[in-house]
This record gives C-alpha cells, sequence and structure tokens, in this order.
C-alpha cells in the first residue's frame, strides 16, 4: 500500500497590468479570487498615485517643484522612500533613488511602453548622482526634503516595495495564501499551498513581457520573496549606442555589467530586488557582492551561461543548447545583511 501523500492545494489565479508590468495574482482559496483582485488593483493604484514619476498628478512628482523645502508625503509615499534609501544604504549607493535625472538623460522619460525604440543620438555625461544621503526623511513627522534640482526615481524599489505591501494585506484580508508578482518580482504571504509556490525563472529580453527560448528553471518557495532583474527586457538605442534602465550611480548612465539576468531569493521581495539591481549596476564587481550576501541567487551571462550561488539549485548541462526546467526548493530564505554589512 502506497504511502499517504498530502493533496496538492486548489489554486486561482488572475492577471492583468499596473505600474508598467503585467500583474498575476494567485490565492490558494479560489473564493476569494475576485475580492483579492479588487483589493490589489487598488493597492497598486494608489501606490501609482505616490510613486509614478511618469504622472503629473503624483506626489512623487510633486516633489520636483518643492523647490527643497521640507514637505509634507503621505505615509505611503514616506514608506516607499524609507525602502528606496535602505537599498541605498545596504548596498552603498549601488541602488539610489537619487537617479530621476539620469533616467530622464538617456531616454527612459516616459513609461516603456512610449520610449522611443531607436531614437538620435544623446549627448551624456559621465558623472555620479547626487546621492541618497541628500534626501532627508522624517517617517515620524511625515515629511522629506529633497534638495533642488535633484529628481527621484524609485523604480528600482517601489515593484517589489508594492508586492510586499499587497501579498501581506491581502493575505491578512483572506486569510489564504497569496502570491503577488509583478513584472517578475514576487512576494508570497499566508499559508502557502501543500508543495509550496512554483516559480519559473526566466530571461525576459526585447520586451518586458517576451518570453524567450534562454535558460530558465522553476524553484519552489514558502515564504519571503523573488525578484529578477536584467538589462535585456527594459532597452533601447541612442544614436545606435545600446542603453537600458540600470543605471551606475557612479557613472549616471547604463549599468556595464557582465550579466544579463540576476535573480535572488531573500526574506522579503524588495531585499531580493535591492540585491538583484545592485548586483548589475555594480558592474564586474557585483558577483562578488552577492556572494557576499548571501542570498541564493542565479546569474545569466550574456552568452547564456548560467552561475548559481548561495545555494541556489544547480542547473543542468549544456547552458546554451537546451532550455533548463529544474525544479528545486530553495529552502534558505535570508534577509539582506544589515547596514554596515559587506560592501
Amino acid at each position: 500500500m502506497a504511502p499517504a501523500t498530502a493533496p496538492r492545494t486548489r489554486t486561482a489565479s488572475a492577471d492583468s497590468y499596473a505600474l508598467g508590468s503585467r500583474v498575476r495574482l494567485v490565492v490558494t482559496d479560489p473564493e476569494h479570487l475576485d475580492a483579492c483582485s479588487w483589493l490589489l488593483a487598488r493597492s497598486l493604484a494608489e501606490v501609482d498615485a505616490a510613486c509614478s514619476r511618469f504622472r503629473k498628478d503624483s506626489e512623487l512628482v510633486a516633489l520636483d517643484s518643492a523647490g527643497g523645502l521640507t514637505t509634507p508625503v503621505s505615509p505611503l509615499l514616506a514608506d516607499a522612500l524609507a525602502t528606496a534609501l535602505r537599498a541605498a544604504r545596504l548596498t552603498k549607493g549601488a541602488v539610489d533613488p537619487t537617479v530621476g535625472s539620469a533616467m530622464e538623460a538617456i531616454g527612459y522619460d516616459r513609461d516603456y511602453r512610449l520610449v522611443e525604440r531607436d531614437g538620435l543620438p544623446v549627448r551624456l555625461e559621465v558623472h555620479s548622482v547626487p546621492g541618497h544621503h541628500r534626501i532627508t526623511l522624517d517617517c515620524e513627522a511625515g515629511t522629506v526634503t529633497v534638495p533642488r534640482g535633484i529628481r527621484l526615481d524609485l523604480g528600482a524599489t517601489a515593484k517589489a516595495w508594492a508586492a510586499d505591501r499587497a501579498a501581506r494585506h491581502l493575505a491578512e484580508a483572506s486569510g489564504c495564501g497569496v502570491l503577488v508578482s509583478l513584472g517578475g518580482d514576487t512576494a508570497v504571504a499566508g499559508p502557502p499551498p501543500a508543495d509550496g509556490w512554483r516559480i519559473r525563472v526566466q530571461d525576459i529580453t526585447g520586451h518586458p513581457h517576451a518570453v524567450t527560448d534562454g535558460p530558465q528553471s522553476t524553484v519552489t518557495i514558502r515564504e519571503g520573496g523573488l525578484a529578477t532583474s536584467g538589462t535585456a527586457a527594459r532597452n533601447w538605442l541612442r544614436g545606435g549606442r545600446p542603453l537600458h534602465h540600470i543605471i551606475d550611480p557612479t557613472t549616471g548612465t547604463s549599468a556595464d555589467s557582465p550579466w544579463r539576468t540576476v535573480s535572488v531569493a531573500a526574506a522579503t521581495c524588495a531585499d531580493a530586488n535591492t540585491a538583484s539591481t545592485a548586483t548589475l549596476a555594480k558592474g564586474p564587481q557585483g558577483e562578488s557582492w552577492l556572494r557576499s550576501q548571501n542570498l541564493p541567487s542565479r546569474l545569466v551571462a550574456h552568452d547564456g551561461t548560467v552561475l548559481t550561488l548561495n545555494g541556489w539549485p544547480p542547473e543542468p548541462l549544456p547552458w546554451r543548447k537546451a532550455v533548463s526546467r529544474t525544479r528545486a526548493a530553495l529552502s534558505r530564505i535570508a534577509p539582506l545583511p544589515t547596514e554596515g554589512g559587506p560592501a
């Protein structure tokens, strides 16, 4: 007689679009799908109104006209800014929210769907961005001071933070397990399915929603979050020069990394995204920095070679000729090291 096994949890899912990305919601109780979908849409609309760089009526854009004065902000924007500034501190400035002007200079000045894919040359001056240390956030008072001339961009952390926030709130409201994925930034909360949350990790090139034949794998997590950052999905040309949205704060232009995609699992999606983005922004030094963070990671080089670190399940060879579809669990999901840890 075969041993009894736990029945597989019945889940339900819904897809939508928000924050410039494809959104996927999965719940472990199908009866809560409609209510959770509505709550998720409302949550992401609130985030967009507070944090968008492309909406003239957003709170973030309003800071551009504050002229360096201390400005009241909503608890929502204060929390998003706190997450961005924490990421900057933990990565020693590799993930920095003061890259708004740099983003505009390289052509990412509107929703990515509207960015001209092959435009005229742009004059790029190599210089560091203003730096997160120039931003003063007082969460207790609910105020922020952004010096005149500095434009903020929360794109490196806001979606992952929004995924964490939404997954947590939906799980509390429904009492069931919830997975929220925003363009590859995935957060889970509540009781997981019996066999865990299975997540496919793969390259996305040419367009944020495209699926390629590059190396991919399926991993299982039961808590925390998983994020993938890449230079191949959001890219464009200016005068034949390739550019992408991952900024190296030391130069103020697109980072030059040996990796095209970095995936990380961590205690939160925000931590995972902070680590994956920092690895790309740090260029050739990114790999050694990521090793020191002790977070399960998967890196894909420009030629398709896959490197796994810190307990991420290894993948079968050959990397370049066959699509890798492994199913393995990530059993150790840690937070990013606290401030003052390895640089």
